[in-house]
């Protein structure tokens, strides 16, 4: 399967946000309950490092940073968020936009890349650990969905191993 890596556009956004969806119906990929409008998603998420996967002109992946923090010291701090629609994932297209999302990110001078993941996601966690990320924290009853029930989540980062 051949597919290509590019930069996300304002195009990609009806196509990106239904994958986005589908991850949100699963309870365990955000603790996000609905969907956000262009405006909200494009206003949370770092301007730059914001990529998709296109294959056969679809979109079947996407990848984007946000701001952990607006202190300076905290510049080169992204938690990352990483969405493949369902009929693509466990073929690569996860891992190969990681390993983008992270030169890119590196290319911005950004040191870690962080990701808080719901213990349930098992192919999340795999996808992150054959990348280079590792467990740094976890947290017990961190988020109450509106059903009533709580998650546990992995705190996973990489360092930049070119900047630091």
């Amino acid at each position: 399967m051949e597919y290509i890596i590019e930069d996300m556009k304002y195009n990609h956004w009806e196509s990106v946000s239904k994958i986005y969806l589908d991850g949100i119906k699963t309870g365990i990929s955000t603790f996000q309950s609905e969907l956000p409008n262009w405006e909200e998603w494009d206003s949370a998420n770092l301007k730059s490092c914001r990529l998709v996967a296109v294959y056969n002109d679809q979109v079947i992946g996407w990848v984007a940073l946000r701001s952990t923090s607006n202190r300076i010291v905290y510049s080169g701090v992204a938690e990352i968020s990483i969405y493949v629609c369902s009929k693509y994932r466990g073929l690569g297209v996860g891992k190969k936009l990681l390993e983008s999302v992270i030169k890119a990110s590196e290319q911005v001078g950004i040191w870690t890349l962080q990701s808080t993941i719901i213990k349930e996601n098992i192919g999340s966690l795999s996808l992150h650990r054959s990348v280079g990320f590792r467990e740094v924290g976890y947290r017990e009853k961190l988020g109450r969905m509106k059903d009533g029930r709580w998650h546990d989540v992995y705190l996973m980062e990489k360092r930049s191993e070119k900047i630091i």
